[in-house]
């Protein structure tokens, strides 16, 4: 089994600026708890630009992910199991694994569904384990129609509206080395994979669920996340919560995600 493994100094400034660039201020120093997935913005894997793909990913095929024929890459969900608290400003380290990768037909045609498992230890602490569901598909062809998305629960006790921008989108990207282009290049992401305007990363969104979660509940011990449907930067979401359960609704009523989280026991 191929183990890659990388080391990172969790550097407090890049948390307290995804902090600012949410609007939350930018309280982390050397020391803080990091909250719930800040370890996005670390162990970065950067690549010369003939080791990129058409979409501004890293070529597959080289490291842990084997080329698969198919285009368009999508983070479709994942899972946390938060074990302690990560620190910034310390060195930590991600051990990763391909854990499994699948093959299917759709109504689309071929689909490979991908997920990867990644550890991060800190002070030869485990602190968190993290599945990453990956899934890749051809391009959409001009008479393809389109899924009917799902429709979101409007029984949630508690909610919150939030914006999106261009300018947020390009700093999240940069944050999280994120080259994809759906995220910043309007051109692209309308012409080339067929979305109506800048795709809102997912892993945005299920962070915004979890600041929210966090707020609420406090230090989280667990939290899944599935994306259901693309939110396009010029709408409006409202993230919804009940109980455990929590979700993404778009301005037309639709859900874009769907999540489950679980406090940490005191």
């Amino acid at each position: 089994m191929k183990v890659e493994t990388r080391t990172d100094v969790l550097d407090p400034a890049r948390a307290a600026a995804l902090q600012i660039a949410l609007g939350q201020g930018g309280t982390i120093r050397a020391g803080t708890p990091l909250p719930a997935f800040f370890h996005q913005l670390y162990f970065w894997t950067p690549k010369p630009p003939d080791g990129l793909g058409r979409d501004g990913h890293p070529k597959v095929g080289s490291g842990l992910i084997p080329d698969l024929g198919l285009p368009r890459r999508m983070w479709a969900g994942g899972r946390l199991e938060f074990h302690a608290s990560l620190f910034a400003g310390r060195v930590a380290e991600r051990r990763s694994i391909r854990e499994s990768l699948l093959r299917k037909t759709g109504r689309t045609g071929p689909l490979a569904f991908v997920t990867l498992r990644h550890e991060i230890w800190q002070d030869e602490t485990h602190c968190l384990t993290e599945w990453q569901d990956l899934v890749y598909r051809n391009d959409p062809s001009g008479n393809e129609p389109r899924p009917v998305p799902p429709v979101a629960r409007t029984d949630e006790t508690a909610r919150r509206e939030v914006t999106f921008d261009s300018t947020l989108l390009f700093r999240y990207s940069a944050l999280t080395f994120n080259g994809h282009r759906i995220h910043y290049d309007l051109d692209y992401a309308r012409q080339v994979e067929g979305y109506d305007g800048l795709v809102v990363h997912g892993p945005l969104l299920a962070q915004l669920l979890m600041l929210f979660a966090e707020d609420v509940m406090g230090p989280l011990a667990r939290f899944s996340f599935r994306a259901t449907s693309p939110l396009m930067h010029t709408e409006t979401a409202t993230l919804c919560r009940d109980g455990q359960s929590m979700w993404v609704r778009g301005p037309d009523g639709r859900q874009c995600m769907i999540a489950d989280a679980a406090e940490r026991s005191q």
